[in-house]
């Protein structure tokens, strides 16, 4: 059996880091607590050189002067904690979730898919830098030892099989209480270890087991095992549900587009990364701001949401930040933006392959972004899809959202459904007509934009049709499928008679 294991160290830091990765070559502190009472709980490198400690005050890391202060934020924390998940499961089905900043994971018979053991762990380190975290990646045959190796070991690591013992002695044992199961049990050990002077797994592990029991009891004797690399442990995969969202909290409040896009830029690319971690694909993005001296919920005074609803599943951040920039150009949030949330709703991603035969069809990520610009220059509900009412009117439709229907969605359809067979005037020609014995004889059309003139060769007709007689727009009106002889031949024309204004008009031709 092969175990890996996935340990962020100083999570509540890497998670701040991820949403704002120009940071990671600052010193930086996360405070945590109640204002003038916030404390430093976690610093980088940068921070610690510059004589930074956890523990201490904001005030303290105030006068160090350079130093980049962050308060813990738990939205943060959940989106990098989903980004982890995303990242074990795009290797492995089976995966704990350990803690928020570890995750075990089986790698049993994924060689065949992924390669030898070093080759996966390396693999899940770069997926790990991908999504945007720093992570520590072990492997071992026991996930005691693939953890203690993840917790003590910077990087990648590979404990050899048998020489667990061996290749563990080295670290400190402060690391077996590393494990969050496991670090209720620190305060009560470690001050025995101390005072044994033991400091290193391998000292621990040289005990006699009979005289550790008598001392320690059963828990004494199951840390050994643990730096022994003999733990008995079952790994209990969890299924996480797939939660694609990002948070991040600005310092400064956004007026302007252009910065904001720079910011959604950011967040839209680690959310496609997630995605393809997962071979998913998205079907809606949401983004919600909260404004200035406002609150988060859009239902409250302050608050912002818009949504946009994609015709077929796409990852592509491009496309998604252009879209979110003319959404927004078109419906401006108003206020200054101090926090932003972006969502994505997943979906499978669409089937590409197509006939040899069949003409291509445009790229839906370009159609899409063609809708939109067409959207911001004519208005809101003037391009996309023609929908019927629920009306015996003519030509009542309304304008949705164009989604194209796909083949599994409609496997009824047929090449030949998609034939025009009336060519609709827009406008409509208005004609005189002289009639005999009630039926259309003649037509002339009464502007020369569109000459149309002559005898009617055969007529098929009225039918009447009427409705809304309650409102002021009710109409009544004749219709009449007619042939004209004209210079070009016999055409088919669409003739309507309004009884309501006593107009006659030709409204289309027929192929």
């Amino acid at each position: 059996m092969s175990f890996g294991c996935i340990f962020v160290p100083d999570f509540s830091l890497e998670a701040i880091l991820r949403a704002e990765p120009e940071l990671r070559s600052q010193a930086v502190v996360v405070l945590q607590g109640k204002p003038p009472l916030q404390k430093i709980v976690a610093l980088n490198e940068a921070a610690w050189k510059a004589g930074l400690r956890t523990g201490m005050t904001k005030l303290q890391a105030e006068v160090a002067g350079g130093v980049v202060l962050r308060s813990r934020s738990a939205e943060q924390e959940s989106a990098a904690h989903q980004a982890l998940v995303d990242c074990a499961q795009s290797f492995s089905p089976r995966v704990e979730d350990r803690a928020a900043d570890t995750l075990w994971l089986d790698l049993a018979g994924l060689e065949k898919l992924f390669g030898s053991l070093p080759k996966i762990v390396h693999a899940i380190s770069r997926r790990a830098s991908a999504v945007g975290l720093t992570a520590n990646v072990a492997v071992a045959s026991s996930l005691e030892s693939a953890g203690l190796a993840a917790h003590g070991f910077r990087g990648v690591t590979v404990v050899p099989p048998g020489e667990e013992a061996e290749f563990l002695g080295g670290l400190p044992v402060t690391v077996l209480f590393a494990d969050e199961a496991d670090r209720g049990k620190a305060q009560q050990f470690e001050e025995t270890f101390r005072s044994w002077g033991i400091g290193k797994l391998r000292d621990f592990a040289a005990l006699p087991a009979a005289a550790l029991s008598e001392r320690l009891g059963r828990e004494g004797v199951e840390l050994q095992q643990k730096a022994l690399g003999r733990g008995r442990q079952t790994l209990a995969p969890s299924d996480a549900p797939l939660v694609f969202e990002e948070m991040l909290e600005l310092e400064y409040p956004l007026v302007l587009l252009e910065p904001l896009a720079f910011v959604l830029n950011r967040m839209l690319e680690r959310l496609c990364a997630r995605l393809e971690a997962r071979a998913l694909a998205a079907r809606e993005l949401s983004i919600e701001l909260r404004l200035e001296n406002g609150r988060l919920d859009p239902a409250h005074k302050g608050g912002f949401r818009r949504s946009i609803r994609l015709p077929v599943p796409l990852v592509d951040g491009k496309t998604f930040l252009k879209l979110l920039q003319l959404d927004l150009k078109a419906h401006p949030p108003g206020s200054p933006i101090r926090k932003i949330l972006l969502r994505i709703e997943p979906s499978s991603p669409r089937p590409g392959q197509n006939g040899l035969f069949l003409p291509c069809f445009p790229e839906p990520e370009k159609l899409e972004l063609t809708l939109a610009r067409l959207s911001a220059v004519l208005g809101e509900g003037r391009a996309g899809s023609p929908q019927l009412l629920n009306t015996h009117r003519r030509e009542a439709f309304e304008m949705q959202h164009f989604s194209p229907p796909l083949e599994k969605d409609d496997p009824g359809h047929d090449a030949g459904d998609l034939v025009t067979a009336l060519r609709i005037f827009r406008p409509a020609i208005p004609v005189a007509v002289a009639c005999r014995a009630g039926q259309p004889a003649h037509v002339a059309s009464k502007k020369r934009c569109r000459q149309v003139e002559g005898d009617v060769l055969w007529a098929t007709g009225p039918w009447r049709s009427s409705g809304d007689w309650w409102a002021q727009d009710g109409w009544v009106r004749d219709e009449w499928d007619i042939a004209v002889e004209e210079n070009i031949g016999i055409v088919l024309y669409r003739l309507v008679h309004d009884l309501v204004a006593g107009e006659w008009r030709l409204e289309g031709s027929y192929d």
